[in-house]
């Protein structure tokens, strides 16, 4: 509707502009003259009036009925005032009319909110662009294993899909067979691909690489995290941060002070000059140059940019006053598992006895522990998947309960197991294996000991695996001045390791999920502004009652009530990047408030006339120039905000 208005009236104001006697004047042509042709000018401005000027009375017109004048009942006050000063200069034969200048801000006017409304919109542009990424049709597999063409809207909860490579995956779902890599840079903001195996979560939207892939189907249509990312984009729009109000207060004020300024003016100049059409001119000039449209367009520019920028860094901002606020944390508490850590069981070091390799003792325990679904037997098997090495061939493998295990190999008896599995064997720790068990043991690790006809020839130190990100994003909160706790249910020793190897400042161990607020709350009463990092969902009640609740992880679950920001990815990183698109967001929000009031500040005494005695007086048309300044730095100011290094 601003957009269309604008052209149209943008056509209108040429013939004013062109019949305008001050602008002949100053650029020095002459319209030709006709019967009538004096107007060609008024009558253009009326239509100008009557299409582009009405949208801005219309919204008014709720500002007045609530007692709450603001930006809208300003702009609508000036042009009005404009519109009416002309039409009676014309009418009275004056020539001191200035339809151009309100013709032209009318222009102007239209233009700023169809950019601001478009700017406002480019968040979920973008998202609505992604959502063109989804597939129209999916290919569902039947229960005899052929394949069939639907429509995406036909999927239900747990169909089977097919999805081959370079196609987009059609629904949320979980892998059933195939290995891929998969392009999730529009979801998460990851440019690198992402390695997908079987029993991996997909997410719909994002590319398929090169493997092809089963899917169960897990979630369809508005249930898809797609979906939930663009309710979020447009909850975070629509909610307004405490710099917003503070603007749209500061435009109420405006109003107020310009409506005193031009009651003070209009005094003035009659007390010096006498009741004459020049008294009108200031009075005119003063609300004109009042116009608050860079005030206006100051936050919202910010907000939609700031918006933007997380959602492709895997920001999902539900409440604007949780990113506004995180400027202002000081200590922030991360829940351990799945949070600092994997939330499994990993190989954080191995040894191995004198005349064994490392690849060597990987290759025959990811052969005995090949069939164990044990998180331990899990978590070597991942240690070898990752060296890269092939299982050697075993046979008679057998559980010894609650020691470990047990097999042959090349006519050797092999065991693995823990210091249980040890004294069932009768096998006592020295040397180098000695001191690695006790250095083990000070980390809070477990050690697992592959045993080849009771000689230990490897041991294993496994422990809840930290985020190799983990690290540096503490190490870049207390760069930031940020203190950083760690809450967490395991017992004090293991938490106390983690500690340590990662630099934190306080620890919060044994703690039942029940009482994680409690801890954020004492937090609180000395005087702390805490942000609380969890998974979202036992962490529900100690996000709710953090200053900011962060949910981490929650790619394929962004509907978490509790949190007013949520990360996409599992990445301690993108709480970094949180603080530091804040503080950017801020820095950018002050400055355009600065921009948009500082112009009032000195553009209102000049409108006034104050240096009228040295013979210097502002006209309506050099304010609209400078009204026009105004907003179009607070524009420029806002876009540099892109230019924010969100390296996280």
């Amino acid at each position: 509707m601003f957009r269309n208005r604008f052209w149209v009236s943008l056509v209108l104001t040429v013939p004013v502009l062109l019949f305008s006697p001050m602008i002949q004047e100053w650029f020095g042509f002459t319209s030709p003259e006709f019967p009538g042709s004096g107007l060609i000018g008024p009558a253009f401005a009326i239509a100008i009036f009557a299409y582009g000027g009405i949208p801005f009375l219309q919204m008014a017109v709720p500002e007045v009925q609530n007692r709450k004048p603001g930006m809208m009942t300003l702009i609508s006050l000036a042009i009005t005032v404009a519109f009416a000063y002309s039409l009676f200069a014309a009418v009275t034969g004056s020539s001191m009319g200035f339809f151009w200048e309100m013709a032209t801000l009318i222009d102007i006017m239209l233009l700023g909110h169809w950019m601001e409304m478009r700017s406002v919109r480019q968040a979920s542009g973008a998202l609505n662009e992604l959502a063109k990424l989804m597939p129209d049709t999916a290919e569902r597999l039947t229960e005899n294993g052929i394949t069939e063409e639907v429509r995406v809207t036909e999927l239900h909860t747990g169909d089977m899909v097919l999805v081959r490579p370079g196609a987009s995956v059609p629904a949320d779902g979980e892998i059933i067979d195939g290995h891929s890599d998969l392009n999730e840079a529009m979801i998460t903001g990851e440019s690198k691909p992402v390695e997908k195996k079987e029993g991996d979560k997909v997410i719909a939207g994002t590319i398929n690489g090169d493997g092809s892939l089963r899917v169960r189907v897990s979630a369809t249509g508005d249930e898809t995290a797609l979906a939930g990312i663009m309710r979020l984009v447009e909850e975070a729009q629509s909610s307004k941060s405490n710099t917003q109000i503070l603007a749209d207060k500061a435009a109420g004020w405006l109003f107020y002070i310009a409506l005193a300024v031009a009651i003070l003016t209009a005094v003035l100049w009659v007390a010096a000059v006498g009741l004459q059409l020049e008294v009108l001119e200031r009075v005119v000039t003063v609300l004109v140059i009042a116009c608050p449209h860079a005030l206006g367009l100051a936050i919202p520019l910010v907000v939609a940019i700031s918006t933007s920028m997380g959602a492709r860094n895997g920001i999902l901002v539900r409440n604007r006053l949780a990113l506004e606020e995180a400027r202002q944390i000081n200590t922030i508490i991360f829940d351990k598992t799945g949070t600092l850590t994997e939330g499994h069981f990993g190989v954080v070091n191995m040894t191995v006895a004198e005349g064994w390799q490392e690849d060597q003792a990987l290759a025959l325990a990811l052969a005995v522990e090949g069939d164990s679904e044990h998180p331990i037997a899990r978590g070597i098997r991942q240690k070898a998947e990752t060296a890269e090495v092939k299982p050697v061939a075993i046979t008679e493998f057998e559980v010894i309960k609650g020691r470990g295990i047990k097999a042959q190999y090349d006519g050797k008896s092999v065991h693995v197991g823990g210091p249980r599995l040890l004294e069932l064997l009768e096998i006592e720790l020295a040397g180098n294996l000695d001191n690695f068990r006790q250095t083990a043991n000070d980390s809070a690790q477990t050690v697992v000991y592959m045993v080849v006809e009771n000689q230990i020839v490897a041991a294993f130190a496994l422990a809840d695996v930290i985020r190799p990100e983990s690290r540096q994003a503490i190490q870049r909160l207390h760069e930031m001045g940020v203190e950083v706790a760690m809450l967490t249910g395991d017992s004090q020793q293991v938490a106390d390791a983690v500690a340590r190897e990662l630099g934190i400042d306080r620890v919060f161990a044994e703690v039942l999920p029940e009482h994680k607020d409690q801890k954020v709350a004492e937090l609180q009463k000395q005087g702390k502004k805490v942000a609380m990092v969890g998974d979202g969902v036992n962490d529900a009640p100690a996000l709710t009652r953090a200053d900011i609740g962060i949910a981490i992880g929650s790619g394929t679950d962004v509907a978490i009530e509790a949190a007013g920001i949520i990360l996409v990815r599992s990445n301690p990183l993108d709480v970094v990047k949180i603080f530091e698109l804040s503080r950017a967001t801020y820095r950018k929000m002050i400055q355009n408030l600065i921009w948009a009031t500082g112009y009032n500040v000195v553009a209102l005494p000049l409108a006034a006339g104050i240096f009228a005695p040295v013979g210097f007086i502002l006209s309506p048309a050099v304010g609209a120039v400078f009204m026009s300044l105004s907003t179009i730095v607070v524009a420029i100011n806002a876009q540099f905000l892109r230019r924010t290094n969100l390296a996280g």
